[in-house]
């Protein structure tokens, strides 16, 4: 059987006027959609080229296939049941800076260039003080690209029109604004001057946005029936559903030059994201992070039968009706109906979203996507969403690393997981939530201040270990 590449099928080349950083499941079916999209029917003419973020990552695959793969999605469209597939050829190379920092740096240099894109996850743009603008490359994404601003800076002479715009994916409040923050550290550590911090304040524009479609990746367990029906072989096969929606926070010219709107997407343009952002990060995201602990060690591995457990179903409508939407500012029509369009994007008949892969960075996940809604809940209700919290305790004994005797791939930063592993050398539940809750490092703040909290989550994380998820967790459905 043929493999899908350039050699195989017909497609188009396009101009590099796209520098993205990660090639991972999420983009591919989201911001390369939309490009291809744009491509298809606004003559955008922009190819991408991908650099991957970390050492492993998936570009050798990506170039062996010539940046080519193919999307589903799955859902419902126009009220209907939709499953449909293309072959995105938006992506033109891929790029290994841990093997080729030059031909990385070189990009620099493409006086086409206009837009950065990235999606790193949320531990992705953070600062880090050892990076050096003689790394090769650097350990960080915002140190990586302050290297390559810096380079098109000098190439160009500072050049007010070789500015770019960059548009972060990271699911961090005010992603553009953290990004530049950390680049001008960077500007200021390694000494690159007055004219250099100039031009990335007047000439380059850090947008911050929002973005939102479910990506449940590769679907391993369809490749099979996958393969026979597309009559090709794709490693990088990713599915997504049909809803999309980029919210876009920047100047009007931003708008001018992203032609979205030309080709029907659901990208809003606008001055302020904060009313989309906190909904959404509050209940989809934060509804997602909440279940990941609780109904893995439930025993159940998908999104979907979650839902359609009774127990576990009633347990994610109760924590985000009663302890989530309590939290926000709008309307509650306005609140129960993005809700229930959730809950139908969790049911997709069509994806099979497993919680694990929504576990990667789960404790920074749980920081920017659930403690907002616990510390508003206790500010505004004087009182503890004991919901919110049950998933706290519920993702410490995920951090163990066991169900049912069987090992759990613990996928997160390394201090995150040597933190867990010693704190679990012993079954001292109130010790353990202790130094969990007080990790500053983890929250920002220590948690254990707030009355109650520490008591609560003990409490339960004692009954998860000693008696196990479904009796506990059937009883605080059952009991509040």
């Amino acid at each position: 059987m043929i493999t899908l590449n350039r050699n195989t099928v017909i497609v188009k080349k396009y101009t590099e006027r796209i520098l993205q950083f990660g090639e991972g499941n999420f983009l591919r079916a989201f911001a390369n959609w939309m490009i291809q999209q744009m491509n298809d029917k606004a003559n955008f003419d922009t190819g991408v080229v991908v650099v991957q973020p970390i050492d492993q990552g998936l570009v050798k695959i990506l170039n062996e296939q010539n940046g080519l793969y193919t999307l589903y999605l799955n859902g419902i469209k126009n009220s209907e049941a939709v499953s449909e597939h293309q072959i995105i050829d938006c992506i033109q190379r891929g790029i290994n800076p841990y093997k080729d920092f030059d031909a990385y740096m070189a990009n620099a240099q493409n006086p086409e260039f206009r837009f950065i894109i990235s999606n790193t996850t949320e531990a992705g743009i953070a600062y880090n003080a050892t990076d050096k603008l003689k790394d090769a490359p650097q350990k960080s994404f915002p140190g990586k690209l302050t290297a390559l601003l810096h380079k098109r800076f000098m190439h160009f002479g500072g050049a007010s029109d070789k500015g770019l715009i960059v548009i972060p994916c990271e699911l961090i409040d005010r992603n553009g604004d953290n990004l530049k923050k950390i680049i001008l550290q960077y500007a200021e550590d390694w000494k690159l001057g007055e004219g250099f911090v100039k031009w990335i304040n007047d000439d380059n524009i850090f947008c911050n946005t929002l973005v939102d479609r479910i990506v449940p990746g590769y679907p391993k367990d369809k490749m099979d029936s996958i393969t026979k029906e597309l009559g090709y072989e794709d490693k990088l096969v990713v599915e997504g559903e049909q809803f999309h929606l980029w919210v876009i926070e920047g100047p009007k010219s931003v708008k001018d030059e992203f032609p979205a709107g030309e080709c029907g997407l659901n990208v809003v343009f606008t001055d302020n994201m904060e009313p989309y952002r906190t909904r959404k990060v509050r209940i989809l995201n934060g509804a997602h992070t909440t279940l990941v602990p609780v109904g893995y060690l439930y025993g159940i591995d998908k999104v979907r039968e979650s839902l359609e457990d009774p127990i576990v179903g009633s347990y994610l409508k109760q924590t985000i009706f009663e302890e989530i939407c309590p939290t926000l500012d709008l309307p509650d029509e306005e609140l129960k109906q993005f809700s229930n369009d959730v809950l139908d994007r969790f049911r997709n008949p069509y994806l099979e979203h497993a919680l694990m892969s929504i576990s990667l960075n789960s404790v920074s996940k749980y920081k920017t996507r659930v403690l907002p809604s616990v510390i508003e809940y206790i500010n505004r209700k004087n009182a503890l969403p004991k919901r919110l919290l049950f998933s706290l305790a519920a993702l410490i004994a995920f951090y163990k690393g066991e169900r049912n005797k069987e090992s759990i791939i613990l996928k997160d930063n390394n201090d995150v997981l040597d933190f867990f592993k010693e704190q679990w050398t012993s079954d001292n539940y109130e010790s353990i939530v202790r130094n969990v809750l007080s990790n500053i490092n983890f929250w920002g703040e220590d948690l254990s201040k707030f009355e109650g909290i520490q008591e609560l989550v003990t409490s339960n994380l004692e009954n998860i270990m000693v008696n196990g998820m479904q009796k506990t967790l059937k009883s605080l459905v059952q009991d509040i």
